[in-house]
């Protein structure tokens, strides 16, 4: 067990690396990544956009505005120009303004267990991936801790990869990301 500071409330870089954790999923320079549900500090986003270089593109998803002006806000005081934000409701399916078959790899960063429509986030992640695009799912593990959701909404792999498999993705591999969080990497 990793001993954090309980005055302080983690988050980022102190749960997963994103640089080592994007790197085992095979980020490459020129790639069209997508960090759906990206959150208001986009450390993915982030760390994606410095990796794929200015000739790729990073798009910031999420279903709240303001979290998008942050995100974007973050990235250019760091210096960093190539992410896009995009304004969506991934429980909606086809509402991503993302052309479909567009991206190398679409993220799904803690977000599968703040929803109960999980297949139709799962589906649209899939409508915009190229034919062997990866799709990446990391969520909290099913292990209790003194922070993160409530162990009842965290996710149950062992369906998400039954919902991957019936929608016709192939498990390339899976790993621990970080103590708190269990990655599964998906090609379409």
């Amino acid at each position: 067990m990793t001993n954090l500071d309980p005055s302080k409330v983690p988050g980022g870089n102190e749960l997963i690396n994103a640089k080592d954790f994007l790197t085992k999923v095979g980020l490459e320079e020129k790639m069209r990544v997508g960090d759906l549900g990206c959150g208001a500090r986009g450390y993915f986003a982030t760390q994606a956009a410095k990796m794929v270089g200015n000739k790729g593109i990073v798009y910031a998803v999420d279903v709240v505005k303001n979290v998008l002006t942050s995100v974007l806000s973050q990235a250019h005081i760091l210096g960093i120009y190539n992410i896009k934000t995009i304004w969506s409701n991934l429980e909606k399916y086809g509402a991503t303004k993302i052309l479909p078959n567009s991206l190398n790899v679409a993220l799904l960063i803690n977000v599968l267990f703040q929803t109960k429509e999980d297949e139709t986030v799962i589906k649209e992640a899939i409508r915009l991936l190229k034919l062997d695009g990866k799709l990446v799912v990391c969520d909290w593990k099913r292990t209790g801790a003194l922070f993160g959701p409530p162990v009842e909404l965290r996710v149950d792999f062992a369906r998400i990869k039954q919902i991957g498999a019936a929608l016709g993705l192939k498990l390339e591999k899976e790993f621990a990301a970080g103590p708190y969080h269990w990655a599964l990497v998906f090609k379409k």
